[in-house]
């Protein structure tokens, strides 16, 4: 697997003005913002496109530390607008949030809620060396079905499947992660219930 670009190795981007935090007692250390990205289900990543218009896709990710680099690595079809928008290494962001309990207050306006996230910024571009694609698709299957192995659950990929897919690779230069936490007790904290989003054949 090709081993690039370990911009930001030790520090990724501490004094960049892209990753500037306004409440800097929320913010997080790279410790943090590295466990985070691990366990994150999913994110969003920003590109734009011809023409100077933004766009944003949801996506499954996995983050790769290997060697003290970083990178996020993620896959779509091998056309389509991510595709088109990152045919040359372009800058991107990329975020994952969580969210906590509701915080209520006495004034309307002072209503809050925890929450945890990371934000990064980075170059991002088409993965064209074929065993490092391969590698980033398994590490990608180990993220999201690790009770399951290749050779024994599914048959790993093969050469025509890795033609069918496209695999990105955004290379992170700088990165902020922050967390807001109050007491576990705090006065009148509750978790939102919403119905859950429908699916075929799951009461959809």
């Amino acid at each position: 697997m090709t081993r690039q670009n370990k911009v930001g190795a030790t520090n990724a981007g501490k004094d960049d003005p892209r990753s500037a935090l306004r409440r800097r007692d929320r913010g997080k250390d790279d410790t943090w913002v590295a466990a985070f990205m691990k366990r994150a289900a999913y994110g969003f990543l920003a590109t734009v496109g011809n023409g100077g218009q933004p766009f944003l896709n949801s996506n499954l990710f996995v983050f790769d530390d290997t060697g003290g680099a970083r990178r996020i690595y993620l896959h779509t079809h091998r056309t389509g607008r991510t595709r088109d928008n990152l045919e040359s290494a372009e800058k991107v962001a990329f975020s994952t949030v969580a969210m906590g309990r509701l915080l209520p207050a006495p004034e309307a306006l002072e209503f809050s809620v925890e929450y945890a996230g990371v934000v990064a910024f980075g170059t991002g571009r088409v993965v064209e060396d074929e065993d490092e694609a391969r590698t980033a698709l398994q590490m990608l299957l180990d993220k999201y079905a690790p009770h399951l192995r290749p050779g024994i659950d599914y048959r790993a990929t093969t050469d025509d499947e890795l033609k069918r897919t496209a695999v990105y690779r955004i290379d992170v230069e700088a990165w902020s992660g922050k967390q807001k936490e109050v007491p576990e007790d705090f006065p009148g904290a509750f978790s939102l219930d919403l119905p859950p989003v429908p699916f075929p054949g799951r009461g959809g």
